[in-house]
């Protein structure tokens, strides 16, 4: 039913130097490198110190790279959006336990001033932090191939390399409880030391105005965290924040279940279509 995305996708962009000369760019890689050790190696130095950095930053680096203001729009809303859903992540208090599978995947609740009821999706996935990255950015409008919860991904416009907008379609749920829905989010990818931070928010674009006879929802901040495993750097430690609107006339009880259990679906259609690429490599491979 709903677009089981990370929703992804990141927001700040740390762009290249190619086109900086001097102290200028030595300056801007003494940046980026200052960022890679932020990253790692645990959670906390990113999340305690990226948001102090990362506004400053990222628009001197927008300013240099001259992107018109419709761009630059929307790169402040993915940095928006990642600087706020780390926020929320960084909170280890208030969270409830809103279903627990047998096989540990767990999803968590939390209600936040002016945002509402988010959802936060932990998981261990039995895969390498790179290879759901190529699977979840790389192979974005891929994703209705294997996620029955979303019909159609469509990448609207391409904003450097990390920053994208897209259009996403629901996909339909059992007996029609919740009706046709899409989204037009901007997304981002962003990658430090050996972790990978989606993130993303709704936003409008031109490309993409409401469409008749569906309703134009909306979702942000969300963001995916993958992190390989301490025990096993080829598992990952996947978090996934949601946080989405879905209009109209649903009650919250529903609302509450339908998010809990997309999570908790994406995580299994996700393993599913990683071992499905694993086994597809190996017949090419004999």
């Amino acid at each position: 039913m709903l677009p089981a995305t990370f929703k992804l996708c990141a927001g700040i962009s740390y762009l290249h130097t190619r086109n900086m000369t001097g102290l200028r760019k030595n300056a801007m890689v003494a940046i980026h490198h200052e960022l890679n050790r932020l990253a790692g190696p645990g959670p906390s130095n990113w999340i305690s110190q990226v948001r102090r950095r990362s506004s400053l930053l990222s628009s001197r680096i927008i300013e240099e790279e001259g992107y018109s203001e419709e761009e630059m729009s929307y790169l402040k809303q993915g940095e928006d959006a990642l600087q706020k859903a780390i926020s929320i992540l960084s909170q280890q208090d208030g969270w409830t336990i809103e279903t627990v599978a047998a096989n540990g995947d767990k999803v968590l609740s939390k209600v936040l001033p002016d945002i509402g009821k988010v959802f936060k999706l932990e998981v261990m996935l039995e895969q390498h932090p790179d290879n759901l990255y190529q699977e979840l950015v790389g192979n974005m409008e891929q994703m209705g191939e294997w996620n029955p919860n979303v019909k159609q991904v469509k990448i609207l416009q391409k904003i450097g390399q990390d920053t994208m907008v897209t259009h996403e379609v629901a996909g339909e749920t059992p007996g029609n409880v919740v009706g046709p829905r899409d989204f037009v989010s901007v997304r981002c990818a962003k990658r430090r030391g050996s972790s990978c931070f989606l993130a993303g928010m709704s936003t409008q674009h031109a490309k993409m105005p409401e469409q008749r006879g569906v309703v134009r929802a909306e979702n942000g901040p969300t963001c995916i965290v993958m992190k390989p495993c301490a025990e096993d750097p080829n598992k990952t430690k996947f978090t996934w924040l949601l946080s989405i609107d879905l209009k109209g006339w649903i009650p919250k009880t529903i609302i509450n279940k339908v998010l809990s259990q997309t999570q908790v679906d994406f995580a299994n259609h996700l393993r599913q279509r990683m071992a499905n690429n694993v086994s597809m490599e190996m017949a090419h491979a004999c």
